[in-house]
C-alpha cells in the first residue's frame, strides 16, 4: 500500500476544509498529543494521553497530570526549576 499523503499527514482527515494554517496548527498539536512519553518512574516510553490532562503509563500503571496536549508544558518545567532553585537557595542560608 502506497503513501497516502505527502504534505498533510494526520491532518489529511479534514480535507480542503479549515485553512492551511489552521491544519498546521493541528497537526501539531495532534502529533503530540498522540506520541508517546519517557515515564519518569519506570523508565520506558509508554506514557500515553488517556483524556485532557492525564497521562497514564502502560507499564507501571502510573497516573501523572500534565499539559493537555503534551506531558509537560512549557509553564509547569519554568516553574519546577525555579522551585528548585529557591529550595537549593533556602538550604544554603543559615
Amino acid at each position: 500500500m502506497g503513501k497516502r499523503t505527502k504534505k498533510v499527514g494526520i491532518t489529511g482527515k479534514y480535507g480542503t476544509r479549515y485553512g492551511s494554517t489552521l491544519r498546521k496548527l493541528v497537526r501539531k498539536i495532534e502529533i503530540s498529543q498522540h506520541s508517546t512519553y519517557r515515564c519518569a518512574f519506570c523508565g520506558k516510553d509508554t506514557v500515553k494521553r488517556n483524556c485532557v490532562g492525564i497521562w497514564g503509563c502502560k507499564s507501571c500503571k502510573k497516573v501523572i497530570a500534565g499539559g493537555a496536549y503534551t506531558l509537560s508544558t512549557a509553564s509547569a518545567v519554568t516553574v519546577r526549576s525555579t522551585i528548585g532553585r529557591l529550595r537549593k537557595i533556602q538550604s544554603e542560608a543559615p
